[in-house]
């Protein structure tokens, strides 16, 4: 059965509406947040991973899909694979002249990420803002935020559940008279504060809108100022996750984050 993915929607706004920037943004987002299931040549052996490449007019093409009944229904019989997150997929790709061909052959959700497409997503994802360390004397509800940023917030915060116990943008005045937005993560774990600003900041670049400068910053939660922007800010829930079995490094590659796979 050729079942439905988070994906489709995404897809399909975007082949829809081929000029639509904002629609394609989507989709790339869409793509590197989630697994997606690359043909192997053979099992993979500790970090090293075989994927299948084809030659096809576009040049040589790796095959991944998004859900494991269309990469049954792209092949013969069973075949290896690799569970993997998108953006491990585009990191391990970028560079090596071969373009990501995503549920080739299936006929729903078909699309060929180019090669130039997966280095500008790899750095894209790989982009670190710098933490601001800022001093505010106000605070106000946020205004001039455009729908398209907070749903995309809302959903990369969403997926960062257990990384903080809140989060809440304001519209902020500085002590030196600049202004702008600020995400205030109250109560991070530690060590979880380099993630969830790369969260922030890929939000507001796959957002595709202009929506000028936002400050993220960290607080904690018995903090006076966490009472201050709480009181006024949009808030965003990070819920708890559940218990998730541990990752037992080499079982299932890609998986353990200090140990990305190597893709030859």
């Amino acid at each position: 059965m050729n079942t439905a993915s988070p994906l489709d929607p995404a897809h399909t706004a975007m082949m829809d509406a081929p000029e639509d920037e904002a629609a394609r943004l989507r989709y790339y987002a869409q793509l590197a947040d989630g697994m997606l299931y690359l043909m192997l040549e053979e099992e993979a052996a500790g970090g090293d991973v075989r994927p299948v490449v084809v030659d096809l007019d576009e040049g040589s093409v790796v095959l991944a899909y998004d859900t494991e009944d269309r990469l049954a229904a792209a092949s013969d019989g069973p075949v290896p694979y690799a569970e993997l997150p998108g953006r491990v997929i585009a990191a391990q790709l970028a560079g090596q002249g071969v373009a990501l061909g995503v549920n080739l052959g299936v006929g729903q959700g078909e699309f060929l990420v180019a090669p130039d497409a997966l280095i500008w997503l790899s750095q894209t994802l790989s982009h670190a803002p710098t933490d601001v360390t800022a001093r505010p004397v106000s605070f106000e509800a946020p205004r001039g935020l455009p729908t398209a940023l907070l749903t995309a917030l809302d959903a990369k915060l969403h997926r960062a559940g257990g990384l903080a116990q809140a989060a809440f943008l304001a519209a902020v005045k500085y002590d030196d008279g600049r202004s702008g937005h600020m995400l205030a993560f109250i109560g991070a774990a530690s060590g979880a504060e380099a993630a969830l600003t790369r969260a922030a900041s890929e939000a507001l670049t796959f957002s595709g809108v202009e929506a000028g400068e936002m400050d993220v910053t960290f607080m904690a939660p018995d903090a006076a100022i966490a009472a201050r922007i709480a009181r006024v800010g949009h808030h965003f829930d990070l819920p708890q996750p559940a218990a998730v079995d541990p990752v037992v490094p080499g079982a299932r590659p890609g998986m353990d984050p200090t140990k990305p796979p190597k893709l030859r």
